[in-house]
């Protein structure tokens, strides 16, 4: 049965990203701005700006040079690099381990942070402690990454000189981007958590387990944090995407040689293929990450399989 709920979600994946690559190609050759001025100059001479011109087929009609695009993404050709004239697919690779890194450290921060916060909410709804952790998680959730990193920046690494201003190649500098990234997220998740946690509590199971004579902590533990794991599954997988597109602005912020500051990196310079490459690339995560939700969901909860 997974099998053939992979097979579906990648079908209806298909156009999504067929989507996402003709808005992206579209919007790019919208923007205001000539490939051929930033990479030669507004000085060229008119020979070599024809010439860069046809090389790089953007003398011919948009719809033909969307069809070549297409083809090359189908035929497993990305393109190259403007700039540099590398394969868009090279320069994407070398990026991506500094984001996974990021964002992994980014989701384990949050999951760290939420569960024990949503569990306190949950188990003490309607009381003080209740007020406190949703207080911190509304404070989590209003902060935006672009105040949040240089003030951060500001306070640990300039102020205090605790860890280092920005880039990778010291120990402890995941810390900043992933505490910017891993709090808004944290905040989120334990909202749901504690949510699901009521909801699970007041479904059949438990009352059948509390009739039981089973203990209180035992039900939460047991019979309710697995019905309350499928919505906070189903959100941390949807978040992992949001990660990616926030990573964007972190990795801006603090200099982090990732996939968000290629792609930064590439518009400002007009490289439309690795601009195109790297959207899709983040699209193709969220893909991914809605299919992990749905399978984990139905590996949790036997009633979405059986329904």
């Amino acid at each position: 049965m997974f099998g053939r709920i992979v097979f579906s979600r990648l079908l209806q994946a298909l156009p999504t990203l067929l989507g996402v690559a003709t808005l992206v190609f579209f919007l790019l050759h919208l923007v205001p701005g000539d490939p051929v001025d930033a990479l030669l100059g507004e000085t060229a001479m008119p020979a070599d700006r024809e010439a860069l011109r046809q090389a790089l087929h953007l003398d011919q009609p948009i719809l033909s040079q969307y069809s070549h695009y297409l083809a090359g993404l189908v035929g497993g050709d990305w393109g190259s690099s403007l700039v540099d004239h590398r394969p868009v697919l090279t320069r994407i690779g070398e990026r991506v381990p500094a984001t996974a890194e990021l964002a992994l450290v980014s989701l384990l921060l949050a999951l760290v942070l939420a569960l024990p916060l949503g569990y306190w909410a949950a188990r003490h709804a309607g009381k003080a402690e209740d007020v406190a952790a949703m207080g911190f998680s509304l404070i989590g959730v209003s902060i935006p990454n672009f105040w949040l990193g240089p003030v951060l920046m500001l306070v640990f690494a300039v102020g205090l000189g605790w860890l280092p201003v920005s880039g990778m190649d010291q120990p402890g500098s995941v810390i900043l981007p992933a505490v910017t990234l891993g709090t808004a997220l944290a905040a989120v998740l334990s909202r749901m958590a504690r949510s699901a946690w009521l909801e699970a509590m007041s479904m059949d199971p438990a009352r059948t387990a509390r009739a039981f004579g089973v203990s209180e902590q035992r039900i939460w533990w047991r019979h309710a944090a697995r019905l309350a794991a499928v919505p906070v599954i189903t959100m941390f997988a949807l978040q992992l995407g949001a990660v990616l597109g926030g990573a964007v602005i972190t990795e801006t912020v603090f200099d982090w040689p990732g996939l968000g500051l290629l792609t930064i990196e590439a518009i400002q310079q007009r490289d439309y293929p690795l601009v195109q490459g790297c959207v899709l690339i983040i699209a193709g995560f969220y893909v991914l990450a809605n299919l992990l939700a749905d399978l984990l969901g139905l590996w949790l909860d036997p009633r979405q399989r059986y329904g």
